[in-house]
């Protein structure tokens, strides 16, 4: 009866953890650039005397697809999505190199290069700054230009270079906050092969048909975990009775 009870409860937990995954894909269906994420669900058993038998269930949110996603033009200059592998280098709140698809680049207040969620966008040492009055746009390469309305005939002006990066041949992982780092500390190397697609943003790459299913199988296998408990209390209360009239 132990044995049934506790493989069901680790169960019930993993149900919980894939059915947050879920919630978190299903609520950024819409977001730029996201990544859905993916999940691992392995057997583990424990090793003893006394719970030898005993096997539990282990689930984790290990990574995220990396498919793309559909490409959308926009028409604004700083909008930009990456081909292939690519990712764009970000300054995360902690003040570490993380890396993120999302392309939705605007200037904050204080003349930064940031991205959709505020983080700073970084160039070849550390965030780019923007000169203001300036027409911004952004390179196929990732250079950020900036052309002087008053002069519309002058060529613009290199000012910063993004840091594209590409996730091919080192092991990254996806946080809380979304960006993705590196496994064990360290950053990424320049990729000189990256390129971006300006005035296009790359969605989503999160199917919503295909989360609402995996809802519903999630929310189905969490009630067939939830009656294996009251399963086994009734059978502890059959055996219960048994010893009582014995």
């Amino acid at each position: 009866m132990d044995r049934l009870i506790w493989t069901a409860v680790t169960g019930m937990n993993a149900s919980m953890a894939r059915q947050r995954m879920i919630a978190s894909n299903m609520a950024n269906a819409q977001t730029v650039g996201f990544r859905a994420e993916v999940m691992a669900q392995t057997p583990m058993t424990l090793v003893g005397p006394s719970v030898q038998a005993r096997s539990m269930s282990d689930a984790a949110v290990y990574g995220a697809q990396m498919d793309q996603g559909a490409l959308i033009a926009t028409g604004r200059a700083l909008d930009v999505a990456l081909q292939g592998d690519g990712l764009i280098a970000v300054q995360a709140p902690d003040g570490s190199e993380a890396y993120t698809r999302r392309g939705d680049l605007s200037v904050s207040p204080s003349g930064i290069l940031t991205n959709g969620e505020g983080f700073p966008v970084l160039g070849e040492s550390g965030p780019i700054s923007v000169p203001p009055g300036g027409q911004i746009s952004i390179g196929s390469d990732g250079a950020v230009l900036s052309a002087d309305p008053a002069q519309p005939e002058s060529p613009p002006q290199r000012i910063g270079q993004i840091k594209l990066t590409s996730w091919r041949g080192s092991r990254i992982e996806k946080g809380l906050d979304g960006l993705f780092r590196v496994v064990g500390g360290g950053v990424l190397p320049s990729d000189a092969e990256a390129r971006l697609i300006p005035e296009n943003l790359e969605q989503s790459n999160v199917k919503p048909a295909e989360v609402l299913v995996e809802m519903v199988e999630a929310q189905r296998l969490f009630d067939m975990r939830t009656k294996l408990i009251a399963t086994a209390r009734d059978i502890d209360e059959g055996g219960a009775s048994l010893m009582r009239m014995s």
